[in-house]
């Protein structure tokens, strides 16, 4: 077995709360941003505004307006008033309004040049990720052509893919054992990784075959551990750029954690790109955390998607948001199965028989 990775066996403990722990400093950044550089609860102390009435005034584009928005409703601090207009809560007029009684604007205000809060402003402006300016090495976590990626490289994309399995590898045998596949024939893992999530279902279907679809540098590793695990012969690596090259044949797609990574524009394009590779029958399983559909939580994943936010070019994303694509695809969304890490799958089912 790989010394780092073991699909065989979930964890015996939930390390949901250590995730939740490590991304919660994105709240402390985004509640500074907020009070220090934007003045959001001063402006909606005077006047409550819809949401892009705010986004105009804060000089945000859309993403980050509903990533920083999405994480001040998760707090309890602003929410949508009988008119549909973000106003602030008791609790945020009482203690975030400079010059209120008992404001305390000025307590979080000490934070305002630490550097993640800097970082965090510097990323809501720019709406860009971290390391994708034209002076800076390139966005290390994701691939698409025209984006310097660390990807490429042979050190750092095994380093860095290693590093993210740290959620897949506890997540994949809960995934493969709550969503089995027993009719499937070939599995089709876009921009799989490590093949984890791949290699979970084909240690529990004997007959199943799988595709790990990613950059070339990135199926070394996931060669080692599908030979780790005695799955080597029934799981292809082919390298490829999910956005150009033609979607390898598969009667069953997952995209696990890979839509989080990019803007709207492009998961719709890659959810279509699915969908027509798909045959008749077929399924496509977005596994994925998820906001609720009114964009005001979960918190958790509210800031997680924060995290997103200054490293990638995408967010988190509710159901309905998802919903709404496979449907626009010609898919038929069925319903979340919760995975952990506060995961779920939606599977989504192309119209048809499918062919014997």
């Amino acid at each position: 077995m790989h010394p780092m990775i073991d699909a065989t066996r979930p964890p015996i403990t939930d390390p949901t709360p250590i995730f939740d722990f490590y991304r919660g400093s994105a709240g402390t950044e985004l509640l500074t941003a907020s009070v220090s550089h934007f003045g959001v609860f001063e402006r909606l102390a005077r006047e409550p505004r819809r949401f892009e009435a705010l986004r105009a005034d804060l000089h945000l584009a859309e993403r980050p307006a509903v990533v920083l928005v999405t994480a001040l409703r998760a707090m309890g601090l602003i929410s949508l008033d009988a008119e549909g207009r973000l106003s602030l809560t008791p609790q945020a007029r009482e203690h975030l309004v400079p010059g209120s009684p008992f404001d305390i604007s000025g307590y979080i205000g000490l934070s305002a040049k630490a550097p993640g809060v800097l970082e965090m402003v510097e990323r809501l402006k720019t709406n860009r990720p971290a390391g994708s300016g034209p002076s800076q090495e390139g966005a290390a976590f994701i691939y698409r052509q025209g984006l310097e990626s660390a990807m490429e490289k042979e050190q750092s994309a095994r380093m860095l893919t290693l590093a993210l399995a740290g959620r897949a590898k506890n997540v994949a045998p809960v995934l493969a054992a709550r969503h089995p596949l027993p009719e499937a024939r070939v599995l089709l893992d876009v921009g799989g990784g490590t093949g984890i999530y791949a290699i979970a279902w084909l240690l529990r279907h004997p007959t199943l075959r799988a595709i790990v679809w990613d950059r070339p540098e990135v199926l070394k590793v996931a060669t080692e551990i599908a030979t780790a695990h005695g799955v080597v012969e029934r799981l292809t690596c082919v390298p490829g750029d999910m956005f150009a090259d033609p979607v390898p044949e598969a009667d069953v797609i997952l995209l696990s954690n890979v839509l989080h990574d990019w803007d709207v524009p492009q998961n719709r394009t890659l959810i279509r790109r699915c969908a027509e590779a798909l045959p008749p029958g077929g399924s496509l399983l977005v596994h994925d955390v998820f906001l609720n559909d009114a964009l005001d939580g979960p918190l958790p994943v509210a800031l997680y998607s924060a995290v997103l936010f200054t490293l990638t070019e995408g967010r988190a994303y509710s159901t309905a948001e998802y919903r709404s694509w496979l449907r626009e695809a010609g898919l038929e969304p069925g319903a979340v199965v919760p995975t952990l890490v506060h995961c779920g799958v939606l599977p989504a089912r192309k119209p048809g028989r499918p062919s014997l």
